[in-house]
């Protein structure tokens, strides 16, 4: 398997900007369409649940996360490289600014209305083998199925 190919019935992870013990907020496919996932509560036990909300984005939204995004990966390639260092976390000296404004105009985009959200069950996993530092998240993918 390349680092490309996902397994059947698997979906592509874009992003992960909420990571606990899994991913717990980003952007994934969907029915082969990116939404904006996000995991749910589990009131009962305090602990987050298997259970994701997903909405779908618009596609000026997903390019906008995507240039995000890839600041970001750049500045962890760095910094687990020891090429960086922590001060400029979470760009690259020179992509401060750009990350900054697109920060900006995410933290409004990127919200998920309860009510007009569904809610499925997430598997992740590692999408094909890729040598990367320690601390650098590799390429996942994710099964969606009905709770």
């Amino acid at each position: 398997m390349t680092p490309t190919e996902l397994k059947p019935g698997y979906e592509r992870v874009h992003t992960v900007t909420d990571y606990y013990d899994g991913p717990r907020k980003g952007i994934a496919d969907y029915q082969g369409k990116p939404h904006l996932y996000e995991c749910i509560i589990d009131e009962s036990k305090g602990n987050y649940s298997e259970l994701f909300r997903l909405a779908p984005i618009a596609p000026e939204t997903f390019r906008t996360a995507m240039e995000d995004w890839a600041i970001w990966q750049r500045y962890k390639l760095a910094y687990h490289s020891g090429k960086a260092d922590i001060s400029s976390h979470p760009a690259l000296p020179h992509e401060t600014q750009r990350h900054s404004e697109l920060e900006a105009i995410l933290q409004s985009v990127l919200v998920i209305d309860v009510h007009k959200a569904i809610s499925r069950i997430g598997r992740f996993e590692g999408l094909g083998n890729v040598d990367l530092p320690i601390g650098v998240l590799r390429p996942l993918q994710v099964k969606w199925t009905e709770p």
